[in-house]
């Protein structure tokens, strides 16, 4: 049978593994809240949402000639208006947390959660 102090010890190793462990849980850093908004898989903007005081919108252009208008809010950004044929982009909503992207395929457009996609999700 092991001794008193043998149990204190592996009682105080524990002890202070959970503690460890509650504290980096604990102060994780916050959700990040920045979105890229990518043409043809380059960032074009980065937009930090929590920084973010008024509405505004802003166009960005597509080399062949469309167009798309991104609304921004406090917390959250959609696509407003677009020239495309199908309007999914617009029909997407609004993006706030890490929801899943904003994309306009006719103008190869992406706005997404930075550090957000497919492979960072599947690594997950």
């Amino acid at each position: 049978m092991l001794k008193t102090k043998t149990w204190i010890a592996i009682f105080s190793v524990l002890l202070t593994i959970c503690v460890g462990i509650t504290i980096v849980l604990y102060t994780k850093k916050p959700e990040e809240h920045t979105v890229q908004i990518l043409q043809n898989g380059t960032c074009i903007r980065e937009i930090d949402l929590s920084q973010v005081e008024e509405p505004y919108s802003f166009t960005v252009e597509d080399p062949n000639g469309g167009s798309n208008t991104i609304s921004v809010e406090p917390g959250r950004i959609c696509v407003s208006q677009a020239d495309c044929p199908d309007h999914v982009c617009i029909r997407r909503g609004w993006l706030s947390d890490s929801m899943e992207p904003i994309v306009c395929l006719p103008h190869k457009l992406t706005i997404q959660i930075k550090g957000e996609s497919d492979l960072d999700t599947l690594a997950q």
